[in-house]
């Protein structure tokens, strides 16, 4: 078992990020809002439900928050969300894929177009940068302190249940899966007593693009400006980060 990856550390810059705006818990409630909508109120029925409920869970969303965004959405009427997704490229050709949940795709396009356009970068067609990721799971555990385990046992289970990769820092455990074990794994962890603070299927790109110190800021200040946008759920990109860069963008 490795330490943490390098998609570990760019998801816990981003998740500080969001925290920051105060984003998170919309992003969380409009996709517990999406999931009933789409197979009801029950989270022993809907998968997504389900696993939407423990993400805002692990992201410490209070426990009537959550239940008051499952009514709301299983009432009649209120907004109805569509999946939208975006394709571009960002200072030396570097892939951007966003994805978006929205109630009104003609401010989404908007919004993302001038994001990207106004650091200099690209809006292209669908398809242009998709080939450049690979989707995969990734589950990320706090290990409870009364769950008994021997690492090398455990790192067999998880692989039985259809683990890539296994990645335990302490108490800390990721999980990569193949998108299409991402069921499987779920099971897994159910079976052998662990639960995700956050499970979500993510984008890894199949190379990095090495940015100087003024396209790197650049670059980020496109990603930190369309994580703001609400109907904006996830940005994915192949920008090479480097420790040393990182401290160029400040907190």
């Amino acid at each position: 078992m490795a330490g943490h990856s390098k998609w570990a550390n760019i998801k816990h810059r981003k998740g500080a990020q969001d925290k920051k705006r105060g984003k998170l818990f919309t992003k969380l409630i409009k996709e517990i809002h999406v999931a009933v909508k789409e197979s009801g109120p029950d989270p022993d029925g809907n998968p997504r439900l389900r696993l939407a409920v423990q993400n805002a869970k692990g992201q410490n969303v209070p426990k009537d928050t959550i239940e008051r965004a499952v009514k709301k959405a299983a009432g009649e009427g209120g907004e109805t969300y569509i999946t939208q997704t975006f394709e571009g490229t960002g200072p030396k050709g570097v892939a951007i894929f966003v994805e978006c949940m929205t109630d009104n795709t003609n401010r989404t396009v908007k919004d993302v177009r001038h994001a990207i356009s106004k650091y200099q970068g690209k809006l292209g067609t669908n398809g242009s940068t998709d080939f450049i990721f690979e989707r995969k799971g990734i589950f990320e555990i706090e290990i409870p302190e009364d769950f008994e385990f021997e690492a090398d046992e455990l790192e067999l289970e998880l692989i039985d249940g259809g683990a890539d990769e296994v990645e335990l820092e302490g108490k800390e455990l990721q999980i990569t899966t193949a998108m299409e074990d991402f069921g499987n794994m779920q099971k897994k962890l159910e079976e052998i007593g662990l639960e995700a603070k956050a499970a979500n299927l993510i984008r890894i790109p199949n190379n990095y693009v090495e940015l100087a110190d003024d396209e790197f800021i650049q670059m980020s200040k496109m990603i930190d400006m369309l994580e703001d946008f609400d109907d904006v759920q996830q940005v994915f990109h192949n920008m090479e980060i480097k420790e040393a860069q990182i401290s160029l963008l400040g907190d």
